[in-house]
């Protein structure tokens, strides 16, 4: 399961690299309102894009 997953994340670089970015500055960073509700929409995004690719 963990290299199935591992696997999905190194199969797709740009995504995977946007969800760590992206996941990072939420957590450490305060950004206006509006911009973290539009990066939390781009982080769901990628979630949901990647567990799409994980299922097939």
């Amino acid at each position: 399961m963990t290299k199935k997953i591992l696997d999905s994340l190194l199969d797709h670089p740009l995504a995977t690299s946007i969800l760590v970015i992206d996941f990072v500055i939420l957590l450490l960073h305060k950004p206006p309102f509006l911009f973290s509700l539009l990066m939390l929409g781009g982080l769901v995004a990628v979630c949901l894009y990647l567990g799409q690719r994980m299922s097939a």
